[in-house]
């Protein structure tokens, strides 16, 4: 069986290896892999999409948008927050969710439109 996606033959450009490896030791990658690893789950990237629409919600707005629980949401939300994702508020009971920064929108945004854009040359 031949596989058309692999090379033929195995060779490298080392001066591109070692280059890239070079940059590579220079980064850490591991906490950008546990950043997708939590967006990975669909409550959680339903979660950073809401709060791409809103400022803020509160944990029952969120639990209500994603079909889900109040603690299923809060357990959500703890994981965004650790993986420093999303901050919160807390207005006498209530507590507001909120994306950390602009970066979450980015990255919600242009993953939307690379998975349209795929859907698009199927």
């Amino acid at each position: 069986m031949r596989r058309e996606d692999t090379c033929e033959i195995y060779c490298y450009n080392e001066e591109k290896v070692h280059r890239i490896r070079g940059k590579l030791q220079k980064e850490d990658l591991s906490g950008v892999a546990r950043l997708f690893k939590t967006l990975a789950d669909e409550n959680r990237a339903k979660i950073v999409y809401s709060l791409c629409q809103e400022d803020e919600l509160c944990v029952c707005d969120i639990a209500n948008i994603i079909g889900a629980t109040v603690a299923t949401a809060s357990h959500h939300l703890r994981t965004l927050y650790k993986q420093g994702a999303v901050k919160y508020r807390k207005e006498g009971k209530l507590v507001f969710y909120s994306l950390d920064d602009d970066h979450m929108k980015q990255l919600i945004m242009i993953a939307l439109s690379h998975e349209k854009e795929g859907k698009a040359h199927v």
